[in-house]
């Protein structure tokens, strides 16, 4: 019997207004994967990843997660099921250390109540300890211990985009959807966060499904790779079928292959 998908996009379409920002979408990631989605600017990246995790709500179409249909789902249920972001404009709590924005990340997971919870006994503080063995953990993987107790605010752009990483990984996922986690990057911290997203890969057999506009990175690490334009898929294959695929050398080209 074959496995069922980790994830399943069965017909998805969304509209704002007259716009059609994603038509008749198909595609599945299989458990343990990295799959890769790619297009031009506009192709409708970035709203099929907000569908999944349920900041848009789409007209038609099925999203299974694990065989489960989580279309009419709030975000916070699917990130309780194990579906986990990161955003293309990073979105982290500025004010607060990197420590506590990936220990915020944890409340999805805290069963204590509001009484255990102020008096900080019993169950309350069994589940604090918990969360920051986890915490630190994360902070280890990623290398932040220099700057666990530093304000996000006054991080460089790559290392928010690190903390934002961590915050993710903090929601223990079983699906990690990244939105261009490298973009306004320079080329060290590219390379340590390909490092980072491999080690996760491979260590955690995690799923994950990937917006990426490095094609150099998106061909060397995927397994396989689904390619939008205007809302439409045009593609899905392996690296070298879509490198070699003549509507998505069109659809980024212009030009006939």
């Amino acid at each position: 019997m074959a496995e069922t998908p980790k994830l399943q996009i069965k017909d998805l379409s969304l509209r704002f207004g007259g716009i059609n920002a994603l038509q008749d979408i198909n595609f599945s990631v299989n458990t343990g994967e990295i799959f890769a989605v790619i297009g031009p600017n506009g192709a409708g990246k970035t709203s099929l990843i907000n569908s999944i995790n349920g900041f848009y709500q789409p007209q038609e179409g099925e999203i299974l997660f694990e065989g489960r249909n989580i279309i009419d789902l709030p975000p916070y249920k699917r990130a309780q099921l194990g579906i986990s972001r990161t955003f293309q404009n990073i979105a982290l709590y500025t004010n607060m250390t990197s420590l506590d924005n990936l220990m915020a990340a944890r409340h999805i997971h805290m069963k204590s109540n509001m009484l255990t919870g102020a008096i900080f006994l019993g169950q309350a503080k069994r589940e604090e300890i918990e969360h920051r063995r986890i915490v630190e953990e994360i902070i280890d993987f990623l290398e932040m211990a220099d700057i666990r107790k530093t304000i996000v605010g006054n991080l460089s752009y790559g290392l928010r985009k690190r903390v934002e990483l961590g915050r993710a990984l903090a929601l223990e996922p079983t699906l990690l959807l990244l939105d261009e986690p490298m973009a306004g990057m320079n080329v060290e911290e590219k390379e340590d966060m390909a490092r980072f997203i491999l080690d996760i890969h491979e260590r955690q057999n995690m799923t994950i499904m990937l917006i990426e506009h490095d094609m150099g990175l998106v061909m060397d690490i995927s397994d396989r790779i689904v390619v939008l334009d205007f809302g439409r898929k045009i593609a899905e294959g392996q690296p070298d079928e879509i490198k070699n695929n003549p509507d998505v050398i069109q659809a980024y080209l212009g030009q006939e292959a």
